[in-house]
């Protein structure tokens, strides 16, 4: 048996009310018309549960705006998975905070892409989103939920990564996520310039694994798996909290969380599974078949999980089983998803 996944992600619809450059969820105003019922859900959060998965983050667009969202993580919470959320914070008042608080969200991830309002607004897709997003965190705050702020790094918002890190701070976040921009259809289309040369994204990990050594919260950095290597190499002692909690961050120390044991999954509104909303590959559907059993079966993730299997630079490094490099870039960028990883600078 192949150890099932530690992180389950659930885009739960595709509707949003926002317009963002980047969505790897190519996000839109109407849902999907085949999203799965609430009775499939459950189904699947049964399934789920009894699988034994850790956590499950619910997403997707935008999960506030699906009709049963609260029924959907009421439901997760009565079958004993910890449930965090993905919003981009636009949608939640003090009402939503407290509902959710209640139904048992344990953290909210809320989207914030900029250290100033129009930066975070223009890559949105909606004037005003900045200022509602943060309200968003100030009334999770207030119902003492916790919340952690989830940000883009691409070109335009290199020179705001320190601001965007003291916000998250100054504003209560217990995390900062830094998303190193993949391309994804989405982005090609509406932002590929946007995009890190492999020297950017070097210098401002560098910078990042420093700020971690002062920094009162977590710092995590989703599609760069190559930031736990600095973190070691320049050993970073955090001193604000044990260096062991960096050790949780999901790739430290085994390298791309995608598909992986005690890694990653993601399923889709419609019930498609892919091994991570940035390697966007069908293994299959749930309607059709037991998500553990694609998990145990997939010869797609049987593939990913054999490290062996890697080509290029990623294949020769020898930091090869304990990175991998990412393989939603590497997908993306040369259909190949054990491809050398394009962004790495190491090679």
């Amino acid at each position: 048996m192949v150890a099932a996944p530690f992180l389950v992600s659930y885009a739960i619809t595709r509707r949003c009310n926002l317009k963002c450059k980047h969505c790897y969820s190519d996000a839109q105003e109407d849902p999907l018309p085949d999203e799965l019922s609430f009775g499939e859900a459950k189904k699947l959060l049964n399934d789920l549960a009894d699988w034994g998965i850790k956590l499950l983050i619910l997403d997707g667009g935008e999960p506030l705006l699906r009709e049963d969202f609260y029924d959907i993580v009421r439901y997760a919470t009565r079958k004993g998975l910890n449930v965090v959320v993905g919003s981009n914070g636009t949608t939640i008042d003090v009402d939503a905070a407290r509902k959710m608080k209640e139904a048992g969200v344990k953290c909210v991830q809320i989207s914030i892409d900029g250290a100033k309002p129009e930066t975070h607004d223009g890559f949105r897709g909606e004037d005003g989103a900045y200022y509602k997003a943060l309200k968003g965190a100030e009334v999770c705050r207030e119902a003492r939920l916790p919340f952690q702020f989830g940000m883009v790094i691409r070109r335009e918002t290199l020179n705001e990564v320190p601001g965007m890190l003291n916000l998250a701070i100054e504003r209560g976040a217990v995390a900062a996520e830094f998303f190193d921009l993949v391309e994804v259809p989405r982005v090609k289309k509406k932002c590929l310039e946007q995009v890190l040369a492999r020297m950017e994204r070097r210098k401002i990990m560098e910078w990042l694994a420093e700020a971690q050594r002062d920094s009162s919260i977590v710092i995590r950095t989703p599609a760069c798996p190559m930031y736990t290597l600095i973190l070691k190499e320049k050993n970073i002692q955090p001193k604000h909290f044990p260096s062991d909690v960096l050790k949780r961050i999901p790739y430290y120390d085994k390298g791309c969380a995608a598909g992986m044991p005690n890694g990653y999954i993601t399923i889709l509104p419609n019930g498609d599974i892919i091994p991570c909303m940035l390697l966007q590959i069908k293994l299959g559907n749930i309607r059709e078949r037991n998500i553990v059993d694609v998990w145990e079966d997939s010869p797609i993730l049987a593939e990913l999980r054999d490290r062996e299997q890697l080509k290029g630079e990623c294949g020769k490094c020898r930091f090869r089983d304990v990175c991998a490099g990412c393989r939603g870039r590497a997908y993306e960028v040369t259909g190949d998803m054990l491809s050398t990883d394009p962004g790495c600078w190491i090679w």
